[in-house]
């Protein structure tokens, strides 16, 4: 791993997902969060603070790199819950089938190399009925601003620790065994817009 990678990248990556407004679409959807939760990519714990732990019975925190994990310790300082951490990639969650009752994956699709794969690992763990909660950001509706992300993408790729501007959450959901509850779509304010486009909302398996 370079130095970039472990140092730089993931300080990055923490500075970028604390603003203002990530917090308030993190407010819309995480405390949705209940029963045996699992959060795919908790990263630095920026949705800790959101999470009810009257609501939890059981939180699994799957994040594979440990150096951003270590940005968690003031927010876990902060919350009586007591992740169980999981060290592997989505792409081979360590859990049975059905054992979730809420999976919650907050802007991290983006950055699953092979994302068709874990959103089958998401749906086999989640339990009849229960809930994928989402907030991701991704391609824009608008043909101006899709093709900037087209080009900028292979560049932002790798000083963005994998991120994809131009995936389509809805599309992705829709096509890997979920059904769509709700959702909701905006250009963040003051985030620009190639990298700003937000949807967050509930998803079923079917």
């Amino acid at each position: 791993m370079s130095f970039y990678n472990r140092h730089i990248m993931p300080r990055l990556v923490n500075l970028a997902c604390s603003s203002g407004q990530m917090k308030k679409i993190r407010a819309k959807t995480v405390p949705l969060a209940e029963g045996r939760v699992l959060e795919i990519g908790f990263g630095s714990g920026h949705n800790l603070p959101f999470l009810n732990p009257e609501k939890i019975e059981h939180y699994w925190a799957l994040e594979p790199d440990e150096q951003i994990r270590k940005l968690a310790q003031k927010r876990m300082q902060d919350t009586s819950l007591s992740p169980e951490f999981l060290g592997l990639e989505a792409e081979a969650i360590p859990l049975e089938d059905d054992s979730a009752d809420t999976v919650l994956i907050t802007f991290t699709m983006c950055t699953i190399p092979l994302v068709e794969k874990a959103l089958g690992e998401m749906r086999r763990v989640l339990k009849p009925g229960g809930r994928l909660l989402f907030a991701e950001h991704g391609a824009a509706p608008d043909e101006n601003v899709a093709r900037w992300q087209s080009r900028i993408e292979p560049v932002w790729k790798r000083i963005g620790g994998g991120c994809h501007l131009t995936r389509k959450p809805l599309q992705l959901l829709e096509n890997n065994g979920f059904s769509l509850e709700s959702s909701e779509s905006l250009y963040v304010p003051k985030a620009p817009r190639f990298a700003g486009f937000v949807t967050s909302g509930i998803a079923k398996p079917r």
